[in-house]
């Protein structure tokens, strides 16, 4: 039986210097583990070939988004196929588009039900492919792959006694929708996950009592870090110390700063007279996210278009022990979707 772990990875070592020029070819490499919060990475996010200069988007505004509609089970292999970014031992790393659905229901097409067939494409054979880690459907970026169920344990092993330790294991970068009050610091929060109308969505809770814990409320908390400010937007380091769903959207609406493409928990941030205030979650339905027209004419999106804003928060690195003894840790990275780093551009979102 597969060991499915996806979204069970609390947060993670931080990023540092990341913006600009991404001079390599795009993958996921190891390097030396970089110690603490905010240190050198040593790697850049741009893509060659970027522009400097935004242009508007023709017809299809968000070139690379998977289209999982439209794609039979051989076409969604071969699209991870092509997402594999590193192979090494029993591990496979792939950078994940988003839209992917990690799991789901019987029949659908999701990454868990095509990996027999990846195995084999990935000439695997008997050795079927498990889920170590991976982004939540809407987000971009690492997904870790095992071959070796001994493997996967000793991973899941690390990953819990990592976050028991308050140790960060994952960086997320996101582009948010205003800017933080501080430049860093960590956000705390009791959340709680509510079936409302038909849909999964987490909800805040002021001072939990013990009742609320005892019936599925979590402390949650994350680290934060603003690597660049522009055009009324941020681009944020996010370090989950915690496990939960949707954490990070959620953190940073409490922030006042939802994450860009953010349809589902946005719409509780209202504004007065140029003020942003919280809206209470119990009562505010999920809505697509609606941009101002002077973040729409920066991003040169029609409102359209804005509708189909993809979520801007992608699983950037990942901190592993060497999988053998006396070997150096290791760090994966994966580079930012074409959309995102076109964000980016567009704000004028760089390293300060």
């Amino acid at each position: 039986m597969r060991t499915v772990l996806a979204r069970e990875m609390g947060g993670c070592s931080v990023l540092g210097r990341i913006w600009g020029v991404w001079r390599r070819r795009p993958g996921v490499r190891a390097v030396p583990k970089a110690p603490g919060f905010g240190t050198e990475a040593g790697h850049r996010l741009r893509p060659r070939g970027s522009s400097k200069r935004s242009r508007p988007l023709g017809g299809q505004p968000f070139p690379g988004l998977l289209q999982l509609e439209n794609l039979s089970r051989e076409e969604l292999v071969d699209v991870l196929r092509a997402a594999v970014v590193d192979q090494k031992g029993p591990l496979v790393t792939l950078n994940k588009p988003p839209g992917l659905p990690v799991t789901g229901k019987p029949g659908e097409l999701t990454l868990f039900s095509v990996l027999p067939e990846l195995s084999q494409s990935l000439g695997l054979g008997d050795q079927e492919l498990q889920v170590v880690q991976a982004s939540g459907k809407e987000t971009s970026g690492l997904v870790l792959l095992s071959s070796c169920p001994q493997t996967a344990s000793r991973l899941q092993k690390f990953f819990i006694h990592s976050r028991r330790a308050q140790r960060p294991t994952a960086t997320y970068c996101a582009v948010t929708d205003g800017i933080p009050a501080t430049s860093e610091g960590k956000i705390q929060a009791a959340l709680k996950l509510e079936h409302v109308d038909g849909v999964d969505l987490v909800i805040p809770v002021k001072s939990p009592s013990r009742k609320d814990f005892q019936e599925g409320v979590k402390r949650t908390l994350s680290h934060f870090r603003v690597v660049a400010m522009g055009s009324g937007c941020a681009l944020v380091q996010l370090q989950p110390l915690t496990v939960f769903p949707s954490q990070l959207q959620v953190h940073m609406v409490l922030q006042l700063c939802p994450v860009l493409g953010d349809h589902t928990y946005s719409a509780r941030v209202g504004t007065v007279l140029g003020q942003r205030f919280l809206l209470p979650a119990e009562s505010t339905k999920p809505q697509r996210q609606v941009p101002d027209e002077a973040l729409l004419r920066r991003l040169c999106l029609t409102p359209s278009q804005a509708a189909q804003l993809p979520l801007h928060l992608h699983l950037h690195c990942l901190h592993l022990p060497g999988m053998r003894p006396g070997e150096a840790p290791m760090k994966l990275l994966a580079p930012l979707p074409s959309y995102f780093s076109r964000t980016l551009q567009c704000l004028g979102l760089h390293q300060q």
